[in-house]
């Protein structure tokens, strides 16, 4: 028989063929051929090349092709471009079929093939016999699966699950038993695909083959601060109470140098010391220009103005060299690790242990096997609670964190609190935002088991003195647990120096990819803990009897970790050293008190946070505004700041806020950065004063 279309079909065009008539009732096409039509139909990309011609050794007409239009983007605004009632109407078209009526979604038994998308009953026979598997196709899928694609959603089915033809570049023949007729098409070698409408597929290849660049710096000379566009140290110190340096003497007794911040926890370095004693040895010049044009997003633009980027306390901007890397890990060693024979896990294994390897020297480990690849700091943090803190902690028992703490680091041990029948105690904090160490020192006693404290408070900027509260936990048998969440892209950070047991922070942070953070635990900690999750690559031998786990790190990483992101991390470290912690700390010290001076004199501002220490966090209120309208009004300028609690509520009640406006500084910011932001709340200032 012949099969006759629906008029107005796609289809009807040239489309014909003879199949047995024992295969439908009279007058229904074959499912299996529409669909196979349907693939060849939809296979080309959006925007591409013309739609080929399927020869006739595919069994179908080599004119259907050519009198199709060209594909139609994913878009649920266009549904189906069959007639409602037609066999090919799919969940995209008009509903039911049958004017008038229409299924409840979800409802009725039977009558839905997604939650969303109601059958159209009048095609329910024409697809029946598309459902049962006869073969596999030549991608692995059942046929089935190959044919309901198509008919589910026929735009993206096709492309998605068929077997689309695939050119052989050589000899511009299909790859596969269907051929595709080449009488009029030039060879493969000569033909341009035109480009495409969508930004994502133009230039696939563009940048990711650019090779990392050392920063060039100048042989000899120190930049003086007014090179970038900064006021002088003796300059700012006039103009502000804010002090960098701490004082020699400390309360408590405790150790305590007169080195700045960022410095702290590297007095084994020689320039460091050099710049705690004050001289300029060892300091080169900083170009945030150069710095700048590492970040291609800085480029970009936002309600018509270029973007300035002052959320860096929420996540950091990546510099080419970040994306490239995950790009080449994509394109040249995707694989999974371990435990396999071929060259792609090689790849794979050896560039995710050289990322783990990097963190080790970045951070001060002594060893690369104390570090734990997991998500993030909140999963790091969760990691240790219930795998220490369930081991160690018990009823009684005690836990130390402070007023400052993201929620990351009070809930979980809020949680095994009420686990365990511990208590959670809080370090409270002076009228700057500072801890109060005295305070701190009265809260400990034998029943103290952990104390978790953040390094810089994301709220407030606060730079709390790590070293002192780890060496107060130790004296008592405490362990003590550090949030580099914060900290980590501005200050050298030496686990070592500190003596933390545990160090934890986020990729995101520090310019790398999001969906990777770090667990660093003392070896012989993480030797005692038990594992958090089961799984593969978490295990030495498992019997249905009993199970053998893997020493440190693998303990920990149970399944498939993110490979890719954890090789995109390394390479965001590899930035970060080129271009000197020491000398992003040094410049965004000076851009923040550039900033705070600026900002603090605009009438009405609230400066919240304001302790001697403090790393790249300007918190405020506007009097007159809610938060949420001074980050409208500044987005509306093309600046990105954070509005809210901050994941930080406790913190933000302390000083009878409910939410800030937090700009939060990098070192690809800069002073004329910093005078747009003035610039639009003195606008708004003056509009309510």
């Amino acid at each position: 028989m012949t099969i006759q279309t629906p008029t107005g079909s796609p289809l009807s065009a040239g489309a014909s063929s003879v199949v047995p008539p024992s295969v439908l009732p009279a007058g229904m096409p074959d499912p299996a051929l529409l669909a196979r039509l349907a693939t060849e139909f939809f296979s080309a990309l959006p925007g591409g090349a013309s739609t080929p011609e399927v020869s006739a050794g595919s069994g179908a007409v080599g004119g259907v092709a050519s009198a199709l239009p060209a594909a139609a983007p994913i878009l649920s605004s266009l549904g189906n471009p069959a007639p409602a009632g037609s066999p090919l109407a799919g969940p995209g078209g008009t509903g039911t079929g049958v004017p008038g009526l229409s299924l409840p979604q979800g409802k009725v038994p039977g009558a839905n093939l997604l939650p969303s998308a109601p059958t159209h009953v009048l095609s329910l026979g024409n697809r029946a016999p598309a459902l049962v598997p006869h073969a596999a196709a030549q991608n692995g899928l059942p046929d089935n699966v190959a044919m309901i694609a198509p008919a589910l959603e026929p735009r993206a089915g096709g492309t998605a699950l068929g077997v689309p033809p695939v050119l052989d570049g050589a000899s511009g023949t299909a790859g596969s038993a269907q051929h595709l007729a080449a009488s009029s098409q030039p060879p493969a070698q000569d033909r341009v695909a035109s480009a495409s409408p969508y930004y994502f597929m133009q230039a696939p290849a563009h940048g990711w083959s650019r090779p990392d660049q050392q920063i060039a710096v100048p042989a000899s000379g120190a930049a003086a601060p007014g090179s970038f566009g900064l006021p002088g140290e003796d300059e700012l110190r006039e103009l502000l109470s804010i002090h960098r340096f701490a004082p020699v003497d400390d309360p408590l007794g405790l150790p305590r140098g007169g080195a700045p911040y960022f410095v702290e926890g590297t007095q084994g370095n020689a320039d460091s010391r050099a710049l705690a004693a004050g001289t300029p040895a060892g300091r080169p010049p900083f170009d945030v220009n150069a710095i700048r044009r590492d970040f291609p997003i800085l480029q970009e633009r936002v309600n018509g103005k270029q973007l300035i980027w002052f959320d860096n306390a929420a996540t950091t901007q990546k510099p080419q060299s970040v994306i490239d890397r995950l790009a080449y890990f994509y394109a040249h060693e995707n694989s999974n690790i371990h435990r396999a024979a071929h060259t792609l896990a090689g790849r794979a294994t050896d560039a995710y242990e050289d990322a783990r390897s990097k963190v080790q020297r970045f951070i001060g480990a002594s060893s690369p096997d104390e570090i734990v690849f997991v998500r993030g700091t909140t999963e790091a943090i969760n990691l240790i609670a219930k795998t220490w803190g369930v081991s160690n902690v018990g009823a009684g028992d005690e836990i130390v964190v402070s007023h400052l703490e993201h929620h990351a680091n009070i809930v979980p041990w809020q949680q095994l609190a009420a686990q365990t029948g511990a208590k959670l105690r809080v370090i409270p904090v002076d009228d700057s935002g500072q801890v109060l160490l005295d305070e701190y020192r009265k809260l400990l006693n034998d029943r103290t088991k952990i104390v978790s404290v953040t390094q810089v408070s994301n709220a407030l900027g606060t730079v709390v003195p790590v070293r002192e509260i780890v060496e107060l936990a130790h004296r008592v048998g405490a362990k003590a647990l550090v949030d580099g969440a914060q900290s980590v892209s501005h200050m050298r950070v030496d686990v070592q120096a500190l003596d933390a047991d545990f160090f934890v922070f986020s990729g995101h942070k520090i310019f790398g990819p999001t969906g990777i953070g770090v667990v660093y635990g003392k070896r012989a900690i993480l030797d005692d803990m038990p594992p958090w999750q089961g799984g593969g690559n978490m295990i030495a031998d498992v019997t249905f009897e009993r199970t053998v786990f893997q020493p440190p790190p693998n303990r920990f990483e149970a399944g498939t970790g993110n490979i890719a992101d954890a090789v995109g991390l390394g390479a965001a470290l590899d930035y970060v050293e080129r271009v000197g912690i020491e000398n992003i700390a040094r410049y965004e010290h000076d851009l923040l008190e550039y900033a705070t001076h600026a900002l603090a004199p605009v009438a009405g501002v609230r400066l919240v946070g304001t302790a001697r220490d403090k790393a790249s966090v300007l918190s405020f209120v506007l009097k007159g505004y809610e938060t949420e309208e001074v980050g409208r009004a500044l987005s509306q300028e093309g600046i990105a700041v954070r509005s809210g609690h901050h994941c930080a509520q406790p913190i933000l009640r302390r000083f009878g806020l409910e939410a800030t406006v937090r700009p939060s500084l990098a070192f690809y910011n800069t002073c004329d950065e910093v005078d747009a932001m003035v610039s639009v709340i003195r606008h708004l200032s003056a509009r309510r004063a």
